[in-house]
């Protein structure tokens, strides 16, 4: 089987001892039933609550104590291509066999859960999951058709201050609300923007990670532009995994909370 790279990965059994570097995706394999396989997980891997004083924490999503994770002695190792770096993949190539995903849309999100099921042996849960998310976002498009299109700008960092772009997640989570991104280029992924920005759209969104914003960020934005300003749930937006399940009700009381 090839990963979301095309990188092939061979595995000789079944993974018993799992180690995960991304935090939505650790929360994925707990939904998916595998908690007990999991032995190594980042300090960022924050749901469930309770599961960093569980599992051995191997260090965060762009540095990670690769002696810790041997130490484990896993079977698999979880990436992802925008939350690791390379040095990381390949440093955990000389431990285990890694499957890096690739996460930009529904589409290879769907793909990357079938390919779970298929490599830790969990079809059935695999199946059901991906059944489930097809029939919440079929059932929130429909209750969206009906809402007006705003303009948004979804704030992720503060200083300097940037933005998610089009070639993002977050984009096509933005896009499923019925909200038009005011980031115009096509190919961007998170670009520096500045306050002219700020005031071409509706609302502009402040995201709670990576940059913990909070409501007492709003009058500082409130100051460059007469958009509204909202914080929201960037674990909503940005998580790829079964945390999508929620969503789309976080993101329905969103769009109503804008009438």
């Amino acid at each position: 089987m090839l990963d979301q790279l095309g990188r092939e990965i061979n595995l000789k059994n079944t993974p018993k001892r799992i180690v995960c570097l991304v935090p939505s995706l650790t929360e994925l394999l707990v939904d998916l039933g595998l908690s007990d396989r999991l032995v190594g997980v980042t300090k960022f891997c924050v749901h469930p609550e309770n599961l960093r004083t569980e599992k051995t924490i191997v260090g965060g999503t762009k540095s990670i104590h690769a002696d810790r994770i041997a130490a484990l002695k896993p079977d698999f190792i979880l990436c992802n291509k925008e939350e690791n770096t390379q040095e990381i993949v390949v440093a955990c190539e000389q431990i285990a066999p890694v499957y890096v995903s690739d996460i930009n849309d529904f589409d290879s999100f769907y793909s990357f859960v079938d390919d779970l099921g298929t490599l830790l042996r969990c079809k059935p849960q695999a199946e059901a999951l991906v059944t489930a998310v097809k029939n919440r976002l079929e059932q929130f498009r429909a209750k969206m058709v009906s809402e007006p299109v705003r303009s948004v700008l979804y704030i992720i960092w503060k200083d300097p201050l940037m933005a998610a772009g089009r070639v993002t997640f977050i984009n096509v989570l933005l896009e499923a609300c019925g909200f038009r991104n005011t980031i115009a280029e096509e190919h961007s992924r998170y670009p520096e923007v500045d306050s002219e920005l700020l005031k071409k759209a509706d609302y502009v969104l402040l995201s709670s990670e990576p940059f913990p914003f909070s409501e007492k960020h709003i009058a500082e934005f409130e100051t460059q532009t007469e958009a509204q300003i909202l914080c929201v749930d960037g674990e909503y937006f940005s998580w790829y995994g079964s945390r999508l399940l929620k969503a789309f009700d976080y993101f329905q009381d969103l769009v109503f909370q804008m009438k």
